[in-house]
C-alpha cells in the first residue's frame, strides 16, 4: 500500500500528459483516517467514470458493535450512512472542472425503500465501513488535469468521509433511533407470522404518494385508520403500543368507488415487502415478504409452465401442462404469472382488476348461459382463489371495484371510502345472497408440478463479446434482445436490475444446463446472496457500487422472461 503523499507526487508527475497516464494511479493509498482504493481507471474522460472505494477501519469508525452485528440493524445502518454520504458528495460533484465526465462524484442514491446495497458495506465482525463510488477523473480535452483531481481526492473526499463514515459525525440518539426502528420492523414481521397475518398497516400511516413520478408521501393525505373489527395492537420493543389493521391469511377483497383509494392501498401493500425509511409514512406498513403482484402481461414469453389449473383443452390442441408461447395473451400471461409466483414460493398473491385480464378473473352469469363452461377453456381465477388457499395455503388480496362476484369467495371485504377503510364483510355477504354464484363446470384441482429445467445455448452465453446491461427500470439488454421487466412491479430500484444482470449472466453460463430445475438454480443463487451479500451478483474481485438486493421472486421473474432460455 502506498501513502497519500505518494499519490500526490504521482499526480504531479503525470499532469498534462495523455489521459491514459491516469492508469498509473490504480492501487491502494493510506490517507491516515481511511484507505482509498482506485480499482478501475477510465480510459477516456467521456467513458464510464473511474471506480474507487473508501474503507474506514472499524476501530476508527467507532460505530457500536450492537448496531451492525445483527443483519437487520446492519442493513439499516448501511442505508443510513449511504444516504448521508450521497448528500455530501452531491455538494461537490462537478465542482472540479474539465471535459466529459470530469468532476463527477457518483454514488448510489437510495429511494424510499431500505435495500442491501453494494455501495455501502459494514463488516459484521470488525465494523469496517466500505463505500464504493465513481469519480470522473478530470481532463483538459484528453490530457490529465491533475490539479482538479487533487481537489477531489485531497479536499472533497476527506470532507465527505469525515462527515459520514465516523460515528462522531452523528448524534448518538439518531443512530440509536435508527437501530430501534429496524428492531421494531423486524418484530412486526415476526408477530405477523405468529398471528397469521399477511398484512399489517399501522394507524397514522400515509399511503398516497406525492405524484406518479415521486415516491415521497403526499402532504395533506388522509392518514390510514384501521376499522375496529380488523384492528390489531402490538407491543413493539421500543416504540411501545401500536395499533393497526391486520389482514389474516385467506382471501381479502378491496372494493369501493373510483378514486377512493383502492389501488393506493394495494400499492402500499405491494411495497410493504420492503422496509421504508423514517418519515416515509409507510414505516409500519408490512406485507408477507413472499407476496407477489400478479397482472396480465400481453406479449411476454412463457417457457414450459403448467397453466392447466386455469386453462385447459385449447382448441388448437396446445399442451397447457407444459405451455410455451412467444406472445402470451392477457389470460395466458396472467395464468403463467400466478403459477410462476407459486413456483417462486409466494404465499400471497396481490391482484388489481385494473391490470388484470377480465376473462381470467371472472365470467358473468349471462356469458355462462350463452357460452357453456364446457366450451370455455379458461377457468376464471374466481373459481380457483378459494381452492388455492384451501389446498396450497396461498392467500390473495384483490382489488375489485366493478364486479361483486368475489364477495362470495372473500373472507374479508374492505371498502375504501375517501381513503378510509371500512369492513363491510357482513353487509356484502348479505347482499351477495340475492345474486347466487353459478357453479362452474366441475374441474379438479391439481397442484402444478414445479420441475422445469431451463437451458441456455452455451455458445451464446459463453461468448466473451456478450453484453448484458440494464435498461433502467425497463429491463435488461441481452446482446440485441431485451428481457422485459416493466411489469414486474415490485422491482423498485434500478440497482436491483443491475444485480439481476449479474445473476442472469451467472445462470446462463454456469447453472442453466438442463440438469437442475429452475427452482434449484434460483435456490443456489439465493444461498450465495444470503452468504456473501448482494456482491455475489457480480464477478471479479471488485464488485461495482450499483447493486441492490432483489427478492427471490424477482430472480425467478427475470429468468422466466428471458427468451434466450428454453426447456
Amino acid at each position: 500500500m502506498k501513502t497519500a503523499e505518494e499519490l500526490r507526487q504521482l499526480l504531479d508527475r503525470i499532469d498534462h500528459r495523455g489521459y491514459p497516464a491516469y492508469k498509473d494511479t490504480k492501487g491502494r493509498y493510506d490517507f491516515g483516517r481511511y484507505i482509498l482504493n482506485i480499482e478501475h481507471v477510465q480510459g477516456d474522460p467521456f467513458a464510464s467514470p473511474s471506480k474507487v472505494s473508501l474503507c474506514v477501519e472499524g476501530r476508527k469508525a467507532g460505530f457500536l458493535r450492537e448496531y451492525y452485528e445483527q443483519k437487520h440493524r446492519r442493513i439499516s445502518l448501511q442505508d443510513y450512512l449511504l444516504r448521508r454520504f450521497a448528500v455530501q458528495t452531491g455538494k461537490f460533484s462537478f465542482q472540479a472542472k474539465g471535459s466529459g465526465k470530469s468532476g463527477l462524484l457518483g454514488v448510489s442514491r437510495p429511494g424510499q425503500e431500505i435495500l442491501e446495497r453494494s455501495a455501502c458495506h459494514i463488516d459484521e465482525k470488525n465494523g469496517d465501513v466500505l463505500i464504493r463510488m465513481e469519480i470522473g477523473f478530470p481532463a483538459n480535452g484528453r490530457t490529465v488535469n491533475a490539479g482538479e483531481l487533487k481537489k477531489i481526492l485531497f479536499e472533497f473526499l476527506p470532507q465527505c468521509v469525515e462527515k459520514t463514515l465516523f460515528a462522531k459525525a452523528y448524534r448518538p440518539e439518531a443512530l440509536l433511533e435508527n437501530a430501534y426502528l429496524a428492531d421494531d420492523r423486524l418484530f412486526i414481521r415476526q408477530e405477523m407470522g405468529r398471528l397469521g397475518l399477511v398484512v399489517f398497516i399501522a394507524d397514522g400511516s400515509v399511503l398516497p404518494r406525492e405524484s406518479g413520478v415521486s415516491d415521497k408521501p403526499l402532504k395533506g393525505a388522509v392518514p390510514f385508520t384501521s376499522p375496529d373489527s380488523l384492528a390489531v395492537t402490538l407491543e413493539l420493543p421500543h416504540k411501545g403500543s401500536i395499533r393497526g389493521m391486520g389482514l389474516k391469511r385467506g382471501i381479502t377483497m378491496i372494493a369501493g368507488g373510483g378514486y377512493h383509494g383502492k389501488s393506493t392501498l394495494l400499492k402500499a401493500i405491494e411495497r410493504g415487502v420492503y422496509d421504508h425509511i423514517a418519515g416515509d409514512g409507510r414505516e409500519f406498513v408490512m406485507t408477507d415478504g413472499s407476496a407477489m403482484k400478479i397482472r396480465a402481461e400481453d406479449g411476454r414469453s412463457v417457457r414450459g409452465v403448467d397453466i392447466s389449473l386455469f386453462i385447459r383443452e385449447l382448441p388448437n390442441g396446445k399442451d397447457t401442462k407444459e405451455f410455451h408461447t412467444e406472445d402470451a395473451s392477457g389470460s395466458t400471461s396472467q395464468a403463467a404469472n400466478v403459477i410462476e409466483a407459486l413456483e417462486a414460493g409466494s404465499q400471497v398473491l396481490l391482484i388489481d382488476e385494473d391490470t388484470s385480464a377480465t376473462n381470467f378473473m371472472v365470467r358473468d352469469e349471462l356469458m355462462q348461459q350463452v357460452v357453456h363452461p364446457d366450451k370455455e377453456p379458461i377457468i376464471p381465477f374466481l373459481y380457483r382463489v378459494r381452492e388455492l388457499y384451501e389446498h396450497c395455503g396461498i392467500s390473495t388480496v384483490l382489488v375489485a371495484g366493478s364486479s361483486g362476484t368475489y364477495f362470495h369467495k372473500a373472507d374479508c371485504i374492505l371498502q375504501m371510502d375517501n381513503y378510509r377503510a371500512l369492513n363491510i364483510t357482513e353487509k356484502a355477504k348479505q347482499a351477495a345472497l340475492a345474486y347466487p354464484l353459478l357453479a362452474d363446470a366441475e374441474r379438479d384441482f391439481i397442484e402444478p408440478v414445479y420441475e422445469r429445467r431451463l437451458r441456455g445455448e452455451q455458445s451464446f452465453w459463453t461468448d466473451e463479446r456478450l453484453k448484458i446491461k440494464s435498461l433502467g427500470m425497463e429491463g435488461i439488454l441481452l446482446h440485441k434482445e431485451s428481457v422485459d421487466l416493466r411489469y414486474v412491479e415490485q422491482l423498485v430500484d434500478e440497482e436491483q436490475i443491475h444485480a439481476l444482470c449479474g445473476l442472469l449472466k451467472q445462470s446462463g453460463r454456469k447453472l442453466l444446463d438442463g440438469k437442475r430445475s429452475l427452482k434449484e438454480v434460483v435456490d443456489f443463487l439465493w444461498e450465495q446472496l444470503m452468504q456473501n451479500g448482494v456482491e455475489a451478483a457480480a464477478e471479479g474481485n471488485f464488485p461495482p457500487g450499483n447493486l441492490a438486493m432483489p427478492r427471490k421472486q424477482e430472480i425467478f421473474a427475470c429468468l422466466n422472461r428471458c427468451r434466450r432460455l428454453h426447456t
